[in-house]
């Protein structure tokens, strides 16, 4: 009985380096969309679930549309919901541009966004699309802050679909192994789809 105990002891520890491996969560691992195809990744893309950073970000009713211009070039404009001052729900408009660094890795790019409202905030993140198969679903993903050990302090992702309606039970799955491959499983939040987008709004006030 102690020989097997030992036998599976030191089975364990022979797993746990590799398992460790696998799961390191720094950001320079993850991995992307291979051969992304912004032409086939351009139209209209609704939130359904999300992963907040810190500080404000889109609330409900998100959606994006992505255009390609002429010279390939790929912009967005954008809508959701927001709570300024932890009740008032106003409409968010934002429009987006998107570079390439390093053209082997399209999939990975950077957005700058602008706010199309003095109270709205403008910068830049990564935007890097974790997953998508264009028709369905996408897994984008952008880190803000890095720790030392190389792993996100600070970011946040967004699970989109083409349908506000949802995705089916299958591609779920594969959304669910995507999220965990970016080390964020059990951290998004659902995206009300409602159609609603109001303005201004003191709903929600509580």
């Amino acid at each position: 009985m102690c020989r097997m105990r030992s036998i599976w002891h030191i089975c364990l520890l022979l797993a746990l380096p590799s398992f460790g491996l696998a799961q390191t969560c720094v950001v320079d691992s993850i991995s992307v969309k291979a051969d992304f195809d912004p032409k086939r990744y351009a139209g209209k893309w609704y939130a359904l679930a999300k992963k907040d950073p810190e500080g404000l970000f889109l609330q409900d009713n998100i959606s994006a549309e992505y255009t390609i211009g002429m010279d390939g070039t790929m912009t967005a404009s954008s809508q959701g919901r927001v709570k300024l001052f932890g009740y008032w729900v106003i409409c968010a408009d934002m429009a987006a541009q998107y570079t390439v660094p390093d053209p082997s890795t399209p999939a990975k790019m950077y957005m700058t966004y602008q706010g199309l409202a003095s109270y709205l905030s403008s910068g830049g993140d990564d935007y890097w699309v974790v997953d998508t198969d264009y028709n369905h679903y996408a897994l984008t993903y952008a880190c803000r802050l890095l720790r030392e050990d190389g792993t996100c302090a600070d970011g946040y992702s967004i699970v989109f679909s083409r349908s506000p309606r949802g995705l089916p039970p299958a591609i779920q799955r594969i959304v669910r192994q995507k999220q965990e491959e970016i080390c964020l499983s059990g951290q998004f939040k659902p995206v009300l789809q409602t159609g609603v987008y109001f303005s201004a709004s003191t709903e929600d006030r509580n």
